[in-house]
């Protein structure tokens, strides 16, 4: 009996699986995951499962007795090879066939990868998956010095990390300063500090050329100079994983195109995740989204779709960087806005950065501020005077009425 197939067994897929019992229904959901986790959490894996500060089990989607009490068939260590859209089949590495109904591609995305001198190094990590963080934890266990390639926001939890285990840590960025692509000079410069606080070294303006040793990472080469370490760790971005879309002849632009609905250019097909490049109607244009909400809330919108709904999608995207004692909550995207009201100190720890573009608030960036973080999710696309927001006196909740 044909059902439900869902390829990938990430946050979208553990959400849509439960989703699809939620919504009443009641045939075969088949979840196939080329890992050997049941479907789990990525955002901690560079935070509290690398500090040692929580086990396996507290970031699994669901208990993995959730899917055998639900009646849904895990595949853990198997990988789709392929998919056959005029029989409805997908087929194992190990050729084996498989009959779907629907069929929801939730294949998320992987580490864009260094190809440069040396980069086949044992000792040389990318940050992904629960066996990347615990060949990472390993290596760690006898390293004194961490080499830490790409200043984004993996790169810095890393560093964080690294640096209250003790060890002395170096981060390398090819932009002029960290978290160029994704924030504002005045965010970066806060968090520059912070880590040149702790101890941590950060190279902005660096490139790395290669990597020394014999068989294990020794050292890291910028041009002429090199870094001692013991351990490196790449964090330079990621890339969707569209290949099994692509070779189903699915639409593919920078991730797997789907409409509002997350149907693909295949009725019978859906896409949910890091994977997709989807339409937001509150943002007026396309993108490609690394989140945890917009992976939960497209699994959600595709089930609903798969069992003849007509769901759509659209979100106010949020993200959230933990580091040292620090919680960075975002919401939206600074780059959309032309104005930046402070509210606070940016010399402290405790602090809001709303960003607003025709006097309307397009985003904000919250430093251990949960109240302006949860508020602009509501306030997100309305005028508000800008005075009101720089006052850290004035009550925000009142703007809500």
């Amino acid at each position: 009996m044909s059902g439900i197939i869902i390829v990938g067994a990430g946050q979208a897929a553990g959400q849509a699986a439960a989703s699809l019992r939620q919504e009443g229904f009641e045939g075969p959901v088949t979840i196939f995951g080329e890992e050997a986790q049941a479907p789990y959490q990525r955002p901690p894996l560079s935070k509290a499962y690398l500090a040692g500060e929580v086990g396996i089990e507290r970031v699994l989607v669901r208990p993995e007795k959730f899917y055998a009490d639900k009646s849904i068939d895990l595949h853990t260590g198997t990988r789709i090879d392929s998919i056959d859209r005029s029989s409805k089949t997908v087929t194992t590495v190990n050729s084996e066939v498989f009959q779907y109904e629907k069929l929801l591609l939730a294949t998320g995305s992987r580490p864009r990868l260094l190809n440069i001198e040396g980069s086949q190094l044992s000792g040389i990590h990318y940050l992904r998956t629960i066996d990347d963080v615990d060949s990472i934890k390993a290596s760690m266990e006898t390293a004194k010095q961490v080499c830490i390639v790409g200043g984004g926001y993996i790169g810095l939890e890393v560093a964080a990390v690294a640096n209250k285990l003790g060890l002395q840590v170096t981060v390398l960025e090819m932009e002029e300063r960290i978290l160029q692509r994704v924030t504002t000079p005045e965010m970066s410069d806060f968090y520059h500090k912070l880590h040149s606080s702790k101890g941590v070294e950060i190279r902005t303006d660096t490139m790395v050329s290669g990597f020394e040793g014999d068989t294990v990472v020794k050292a890291v080469k910028c041009g002429a100079e090199t870094i001692p370490a013991d351990v490196v760790i790449v964090g330079i971005g990621i890339l969707p994983n569209v290949e099994l879309a692509e070779a189903a002849d699915l639409d593919c632009d920078n991730g797997i195109m789907v409409d509002e609905c997350c149907r693909t250019s295949d009725e019978h097909i859906f896409a949910a995740g890091d994977c997709t490049n989807h339409p937001n109607p509150i943002l007026s244009r396309r993108l490609r989204l690394e989140s945890v909400p917009n992976a939960m809330e497209q699994a959600r919108v595709a089930c609903s779709n798969m069992l003849g709904g007509n769901k759509t999608y659209a979100a106010i995207p949020w993200f959230w960087s933990d580091q040292y004692d620090l919680k960075l909550q975002m919401v939206g995207f600074s780059s959309d806005g032309d104005n930046a009201i402070v509210r606070g100190d940016l010399q402290t720890t405790e602090f809001a950065v709303f960003y607003m573009r025709e006097g309307k608030v397009v985003a904000v960036d919250a430093v251990n501020s949960p109240r302006e973080f949860m508020v602009c999710k509501q306030l997100y696309g309305k005028q508000v005077n800008p005075k009101d927001l720089a006052n850290p006196e004035f009550e925000l909740k009142s703007l809500l009425n």
